[in-house]
């Protein structure tokens, strides 16, 4: 007899859970024979106990086994499939560049990719803001979008992993959230029920990081890196830097116009091309393509030379139903804001350091980013210009741009992106872009 208060105390008591059980478990929740109450309790146990990795990798592939699960063998791909996730930052548009140069080395890249969460921006949010681009796509037509352009970076249908969506609204009310246990197996679970064959993982580190110490994203890190290869995914974490915005603007119409001008060759940031090609790098060995890292740069380096990584983004958003002259005509189509103005720096210096997470949610302030789930988003608005720790400021030098929608707005992001930095008098230590690998 299925008893859900027997598994809950288990995880209680620390008692070892067989696979089927926690398969029943699963099962009960889409069933309707689990109530909410005691997916909250079992949660909450999960969350003061954890799970043993075995026990991770079976909810991990209860979630992936409660929905469809895509298989790309009827599509014919002539390449294997790739897909990467990232816990989310400020000025973070690595998915947007990194999906087409993959795609451009002969991956194939279904990416299921998410809205804004707290502070941090989303890449559907951001890919929204082209207009006409479509996240909603059903099995077929993902296929079909995939084949075509070789990457299509949409949304989670209701038939993927929705006993982990249940799981996800019920923590996200009951202070579960932070459990890395949940964490991963939600996220190794969508990538495995959207059929790749590697996955590179991108957990950030920093002011504007989701796991608040470093210590935390090390074990959140090691937590995706086992349970996915133990799941059957050939897995990589990368740890990156979140102490300041990945590039000098955010907000979701300044980075999709970012993203183009990387792509095509206009500009790319150290930082921001460092952490690219690394977790691209990653990828590509991990679903050998490439036998070393500096063959995978090579790869990658003659894919955007050449602009076949900037067709292969121009043609997904075609086919997802943008603009077809997106990349040569990006500002007829992307919104800009009203109101662009200079954010003085309060005093001369050099930034010695940055709070990340307060330029997110000044963001969120000008209306660029969600308080409600079903709030509206401003696309024009953000900030761009953004000083980077170690740059001198002052005088005629300002923080950055507020792109607002009214002046009240623009003073307002004005005041919180100056509480957000902190100068000195000497240039100070620049963080690493990259931390560690984790295989």
């Amino acid at each position: 007899m299925f008893l859900p208060q027997e598994i809950i105390r288990k995880v209680r008591d620390r008692i070892a859970l067989r696979d089927e059980e926690v398969q029943e478990f699963a099962q009960g929740i889409r069933a309707g024979k689990v109530a909410d109450s005691q997916v909250a309790a079992f949660a909450m146990a999960v969350y003061f106990n954890g799970l043993s990795v075995d026990e991770c990798v079976a909810l991990t592939k209860a979630f992936r086994d409660s929905g469809d699960v895509l298989d790309w063998s009827a599509a014919n791909l002539d390449g294997p499939t790739a897909d990467k996730h990232s816990t989310g930052g400020i000025g973070d548009l690595t998915s947007l560049l990194l999906g087409p140069m993959v795609a451009a080395c002969g991956a194939y890249v279904p990416m299921i990719s998410g809205r804004g969460l707290g502070h941090t921006g989303g890449t559907l949010d951001k890919l929204e803001s082209i207009p006409g681009y479509n996240i909603s796509q059903e099995p077929q037509a993902l296929r079909r979008v995939v084949k075509n352009a070789g990457v299509a970076i949409v949304g989670q249908t209701a038939k993927l992993t929705p006993v982990e969506k249940k799981f996800y609204e019920i923590r996200d009310i009951t202070a579960t959230v932070e459990s890395i246990p949940l964490i991963t197996a939600a996220i190794v679970s969508k990538k495995l029920a959207a059929g790749a064959s590697g996955f590179v993982m991108d957990v950030k580190v920093g002011s504007g990081a989701f796991m608040p110490t470093y210590e935390d994203s090390v074990a959140l890190a090691k937590s995706i890196a086992h349970i996915g290869n133990g799941a059957g995914l050939q897995t990589t974490t990368v740890l990156t830097d979140m102490s300041q915005p990945l590039v000098s603007c955010a907000g979701n119409a300044l980075e999709i116009a970012w993203a183009i001008d990387y792509l095509t060759g206009k500009h790319r940031p150290d930082r921001l091309h460092e952490v690219v090609m690394t977790l691209a790098s990653q990828l590509l060995m991990l679903v050998k393509l490439a036998d070393t890292e500096n063959a995978a740069h090579a790869m990658l380096t003659k894919a955007l030379d050449s602009g076949e990584a900037a067709v292969r983004f121009a043609r997904m958003v075609s086919e997802l139903g943008g603009p077809v002259d997106l990349l040569e005509r990006p500002h007829e189509y992307l919104a800009r804001a009203a109101i662009v103005a200079p954010i003085p720096a309060p005093s001369e210096g050099f930034v010695s350091s940055i709070d990340a997470r307060a330029l997110g949610i000044a963001i969120i302030g000008l209306g660029g980013g969600r308080l409600q789930a079903d709030d509206k988003i401003d696309y024009s608005v953000g900030l761009s210009g953004l000083a980077e720790i170690g740059q001198p400021v002052g005088n005629h030098q300002p923080l950055g741009l507020v792109h607002a929608r009214n002046e009240a707005h623009a003073q307002r992001a004005i005041h919180a992106v100056q509480q957000a930095y902190r100068l000195s008098d000497a240039m100070g230590i620049v963080p690493p872009a990259i931390y560690r690998i984790i295989a």
